[in-house]
């Protein structure tokens, strides 16, 4: 059986640097197909989350709540407005955008029966888990200067991305994928 994911609300954030090296054009044209929007088009249950916002702002007992039945239902609701405002900007950019230069969803789609769950679902968890190695996608991805490689930084959550790494490397054989993670 296959080890539980490593999926925590508060994950540490571990800093990575890959270069790939090999030849020119095999470098160029992972380039091009490793930049894309760096977010993934995954289905948000937006009731779910204004009703989740609505008792997390209810939880504190009187008198240490400091909103009413009626501010609580007001502002869950401008937290879900708000939430579906930036998840339609980023799905407007997924396919569009090559804004991230190393998005793992670009080269390891996550499948849409997957994506249809919900990224907090435990089979999605588990997928990115043995597909990338990490259940967040990476964040402040960076193109470093270098003539000779494609390089760039980025901070996964919780581990170095292994898994994505190695399905990335059986991909293209001629290339080498080297990682220096910043423990």
């Amino acid at each position: 059986m296959a080890a539980a994911p490593l999926a925590l609300p508060q994950p540490d954030w571990l800093q990575t640097t890959l270069s790939v090296t090999g030849p020119a054009a095999e470098r160029a044209a992972f380039r091009e197909i490793a930049a894309g929007a760096g977010v993934g088009p995954w289905a948000v249950d937006y009731d779910r989350l204004e009703e989740d916002w609505f008792y997390l702002l209810m939880a504190p007992p009187p008198p240490h709540r400091a909103i009413s039945v009626q501010g609580a239902r007001i502002l869950a609701r401008r937290l879900r407005e708000a939430a579906w405002a930036r998840h339609e900007e980023a799905l407007g950019r997924v396919g569009a955008s090559r804004a991230c230069p190393f998005d793992l969803h670009r080269l390891l789609p996550v499948p849409a029966d997957i994506l249809h769950l919900g990224e907090d679902h435990p089979k999605a968890l588990a997928w990115l888990w043995e597909h990338w190695g990490t259940t967040w996608p990476l964040r402040r991805v960076e193109r470093l200067p270098d003539e000779t490689a494609f390089r760039v930084r980025f901070w996964s959550a919780d581990w170095t991305p292994w898994p994505a790494l190695a399905g990335l490397s059986a991909r293209w054989p001629r290339l080498c994928l080297e990682i220096r993670p910043a423990y």
